[in-house]
């Protein structure tokens, strides 16, 4: 028998019959994370999917052991994004800022940081497991209740320790999304003072430095009103944005209105992207569960008394939102703010927040990652079909 001929021969007997004269089979390693190829339809042009997301936070207080991140129930949240169509995770974990002179960022969170890197590898497992995969996301808490974009340390040499603890900080996570093979990592959330002015490069820098730990694609989830003035998207893979849009200027803006809201920021998503010529995707979309939630998305439901829950208000928000993005062959996706490692902890939010769980706005959400997106891999090359959406959104 030749030895081409054997060889096949031997590779379909390994097909048919895996297990004779073998042991267990060696649990398979998860493929390397994809990068969008060049373009600003980067991410379709590497046959992917929009992105259908959903961020799981930790549970903000020490008091709740055992119902965090790769917990039980955790693995309930999973579930539970599965079921409703989502196809992407972000996890967030935090460190914390004292206040707004940029001293540091104190790594620990509620739980010593070796543990919190230990939780979150597990809930990145826990995730792939399911097939979902994941961004992760190392978030600033700011203990005064001050903005994180507004940090300031006063001095070229402030700026300098900032950096440096920040750096610290960050590369600590991107190791992690290294190890566990994360499939796509942001370098950092809202920090309008850095990435917008001239202590830009030393930004620039840090980016450069996680591409020698973490290898694969690398966002900064800009603020939505600070996007177009963020100097440090040519060193992206992908453009990531907060996306607290407001849809209308005054309360009681019928469905119409918020609708043509939508439509201008599908506008500047496409332009953004020409731009640049990079994919863009909303690290972060969402509305609170109040009157008028689309006029000043990015109010803190926290600070708020005396809230009227409105399910349909939040709904309508989400509808004209996502609506006219599902039709945008450049868009990338989205990830919605948020559901919590614990599905069932009702003391991380009040009824009026933003979690759509079991609400109206769960519906839309559903509905979206059901519908066929325009920037879809699977679809006629060259052409960008109108979305087709089920259910609730027009």
């Amino acid at each position: 028998m030749k030895r081409g001929l054997l060889a096949a021969v031997v590779a379909i007997a390994g097909v048919l019959f895996p297990l004779a004269g073998m042991g267990k089979p060696e649990k398979p390693t998860r493929a390397a994370p994809v990068f969008p190829l060049p373009g600003a339809d980067g991410w379709r042009a590497a046959g992917q999917d929009g992105v259908r997301g959903i961020t799981i936070g930790p549970i903000e207080n020490g008091y709740h052991p055992g119902i965090g991140y790769g917990s039980a129930a955790y693995a309930r949240t999973l579930d539970e994004c599965v079921k409703m169509g989502a196809r992407w995770v972000a996890i967030t974990p935090f460190g914390r800022v004292f206040d707004l002179s940029g001293r540091g960022v104190d790594p620990t969170f509620e739980r010593p940081f070796a543990t919190n890197r230990e939780d979150v590898r597990r809930a990145v497992d826990m995730a792939h497991a399911r097939g979902l995969s994941v961004m992760l996301v190392p978030h600033l808490w700011v203990e005064s209740g001050a903005w994180r974009a507004e940090i300031d340390p006063g001095s070229d040499e402030g700026w300098d320790v900032w950096a440096k603890s920040y750096g610290a900080f960050v590369r600590g996570w991107a190791e992690v999304a290294e190890q566990t093979r994360v499939d796509l990592f942001s370098a950092g959330v809202e920090l309008r003072s850095w990435v917008t002015t001239s202590r830009a490069p030393s930004f620039i820098a840090l980016v450069r430095q996680l591409r020698g730990i973490y290898h694969g694609p690398i966002t900064y989830s800009a603020n939505w009103d600070d996007v177009d003035d963020t100097l440090v998207l040519g060193e992206l893979d992908v453009i990531g944005i907060n996306a607290f849009y407001p849809l209308a200027d005054k309360d009681g803006a019928p469905f119409d209105v918020l609708l043509e809201g939508g439509e201008r920021v599908r506008e500047r998503v496409h332009a953004l992207a020409e731009v640049w010529q990079k994919p863009v995707l909303f690290t972060e979309i969402g509305y609170t569960t109040r009157p008028d939630p689309a006029i000043r998305p990015w109010e803190w439901p926290d600070g708020m008394k005396n809230v009227r829950i409105d399910e349909p208000a939040q709904a309508d928000a989400y509808r004209a939102l996502v609506a006219p993005l599902l039709d945008e062959p450049l868009f990338m996706g989205f990830f919605v703010w948020r559901l919590y490692a614990d599905p069932d902890d009702v003391s991380q939010e009040a009824g009026w927040g933003f979690s759509p769980r079991g609400k109206l706005a769960e519906l839309v959400v559903r509905d979206a990652f059901a519908a066929s997106w325009a920037s879809d891999a699977l679809r006629r090359p060259g052409w960008a079909p109108a979305a087709r959406v089920p259910g609730l959104l027009p």
